[in-house]
């Protein structure tokens, strides 16, 4: 009996330490639900269903400050579309969106050295994201962008 005393105070000490340590995964688990939360939006809205997020289009402007974006071309499903544009360049830059027919459709406020985010209807179709900054979209700063 006198053998097992030990034993029953190390499995006690072992219980409440374990105890104390799930306060901590507690809190864990609460900060990584919104984003769980999110996801399944996100995995939602993907299958055609009417998540609470929009799809996000990233667009950046070349980092060296050359009239150019990274890329010329990008893609996005049909609907509402968060576009995130990311400038790190001191040269002013947007991303404005105009649809084949010629009309602008939304798009970002000038900035430098910054992010700025706007959220656009886009219906499937072929349209052009471009600079606004008079001179920037006549040096080729635009692109083709496909929503399915």
């Amino acid at each position: 009996m006198k053998k097992l005393a030990p034993l029953f105070a190390l499995l006690l000490a072992a219980l409440a330490l374990g105890a104390c340590g799930g306060g901590d995964d507690t809190t864990s688990d609460t900060a990584t639900a919104p984003e769980t939360t999110q996801e399944a939006e996100g995995e939602k809205e993907a299958e055609g269903g009417t998540g609470g997020s929009a799809a996000a289009l990233d667009i950046e402007a070349d980092p060296s400050g050359q009239l150019a974006f990274t890329s010329d071309s990008a893609t996005a499903k049909a609907g509402k579309v968060t576009v995130n544009f990311t400038n790190s360049s001191a040269v002013p830059h947007d991303v404005r969106i105009e649809s084949s027919g010629g009309e602008e459709v939304g798009g970002t406020e000038v900035l430098a050295e910054g992010n700025e985010s706007a959220t656009v209807d886009l219906k499937s179709g072929e349209y052009t994201f471009f600079c606004s900054v008079p001179g920037h979209r006549q040096a080729g700063m635009e692109g083709t962008l496909t929503v399915k």
